[in-house]
């Protein structure tokens, strides 16, 4: 196998505060670097072009808070890459893939011109700017003050800092969204479990000005679970805060045969996610989010990396469900691979903690800080688990969206697919609620069936 090649040195996070960065290396960000901290160049063989701006042109064919018409849908592949050729581009693969196409002759990466899509609204650029000269870690790097939005560390000292960039993406306002999560078996059989959710994103909320934003507050969130009748009419209510160490996450629960709310502190690290089967942890969703502090951070380097980007078809309404969903893995005919930059992040358990993953690697896309895969070890060290994230520009906001989110378990041959919209109508459709709105005492009457 070839051996990879890691353009940063590692950084390894221990545990002491990190300074914000001088001025003068925050000067690079909207120069040589892009507003976020990417490399504006492109790579040395032309095959990641420059960025230039990212996708803001909405499509002639969308229509508000419905499915986005995929503006690439006249590319051709370039390649495929299988298992017979997997070697051959081994350097731009991580091991969880090149794990996966050994393990299913039957998955293919079909690889698309690099389309560097990734694109924010002014104000996130700005506070990013802002940013880098004045956000710091909280001890033990738990959490972060000094920013109501932006991403926190454009220009990231340690890997801790790296993850937290993944946590501050700009990921819209306040709207409501619909989708299916599928635990597929072995074979391809599967139940639908589906969805309702409500966000308010109070950090970097672009309908607020930054001082009218509540500080260390980064959102609340709202699942709502619409099928199968047996979970029907079960919510979950999370308020999220930036410095954890002060303000761990609050989560509450509504059970509508009891009718009871109940708080939930087992809703983060390695506790199972909703109706999922135990294929995947809480702080899986999103491909990780909550705290930080059950793992020692390092920031390996940067390297290229064939990641699923630009995802429009395999959440095409034009497809359904059972086009998408088949045995050991979604249907390969309808995924789209770009080659792009990416961070790599390890995390490590730290000693004295416990979680399901003793290890972790995360590739974080340089140009919107976006998990888009990562390699998940057990306890013996073997690997065990594969993510990966197929994204997609939602460019009437704008922002790098959450599509199809997959995750393998490599030992039992079962995968959860999270994020089905081809048979939703709802994707991203603004609304209006209140703080109360997002409390224990609305979770009641939002439960009623």
């Amino acid at each position: 196998m070839h051996r990879k090649t890691f353009i940063a040195a590692g950084l390894l996070f221990a545990g002491a505060v990190h300074a914000a960065v001088p001025p003068e290396q925050a000067a690079a960000l909207g120069t040589t670097l892009t507003p976020i901290g990417a490399e504006q160049a492109g790579n040395a063989d032309g095959s990641i072009p420059a960025w230039t701006g990212g996708l803001t042109e909405v499509h002639p064919d969308f229509q508000s808070g419905g499915h986005y018409p995929d503006p690439y849908a006249d590319d051709e592949p370039l390649y495929v890459i299988d298992a017979g050729n997997a070697e051959q581009y081994a350097d731009t693969l991580s091991p969880g893939q090149i794990a996966l196409l050994q393990r299913y002759p039957t998955w293919r990466m079909k690889v698309y011109p690099s389309r560097r899509s990734a694109a924010y609204p002014q104000g996130i650029y700005d506070e990013t700017k802002l940013n880098a000269t004045r956000v710091q870690l909280v001890e033990g790097g738990n959490g972060f003050a000094g920013a109501t939005g932006g991403i926190a560390f454009p220009l990231p000292q340690s890997g801790v800092e790296a993850i937290w960039n993944h946590m501050t993406t700009y990921k819209g306002d306040m709207y409501s969204t619909r989708w299916a999560q599928a635990a597929v078996t072995a074979g391809g059989n599967y139940n639908l479990v589906r969805f309702d959710y409500e966000y308010d994103f109070i950090y970097g909320n672009q309908q607020r000005k930054p001082e009218e934003r509540q500080e260390d507050l980064l959102f609340y969130f709202l699942q709502l679970v619409l099928d199968p009748p047996r979970l029907s009419g079960s919510i979950l209510l999370v308020h999220e805060y930036a410095n954890q160490v002060k303000n761990p996450r609050q989560a509450w629960t509504y059970n509508p045969g009891q009718r009871r709310v109940r708080l939930a502190p087992s809703v983060a690290y390695d506790n199972p996610g909703t109706a999922a089967d135990g294929l995947r942890t809480n702080d899986d969703f999103s491909m990780f989010n909550g705290a930080t502090d059950r793992y020692d951070w390092k920031l390996v380097g940067k390297q290229e990396l064939h990641i699923p980007y630009n995802a429009y078809r395999i959440s095409s309404p034009d497809l359904k469900i059972r086009d998408v969903l088949q045995a050991g893995h979604v249907n390969p005919e309808h995924a789209r691979y770009e080659k792009h930059r990416v961070w790599v992040v390890e995390a490590n358990l730290r000693e004295g903690t416990s979680h399901l993953y003793k290890k972790r690697r995360f590739y974080l896309d340089e140009d919107s800080w976006v998990i888009h895969v990562q390699d998940k070890y057990d306890n013996r060290d073997q690997l065990w688990r594969v993510d990966e994230l197929h994204t997609t520009m939602f460019y009437d906001v704008p922002f790098l969206a959450t599509g199809l989110e997959v995750k393998h378990d490599l030992q039992s041959g079962r995968y959860l697919a999270m994020s089905i919209r081809n048979e939703e109508t709802k994707i991203y459709q603004p609304i209006r609620r209140t703080p109360a709105d997002f409390s224990p005492a609305a979770l009641r009457d939002k439960g009623v069936r």
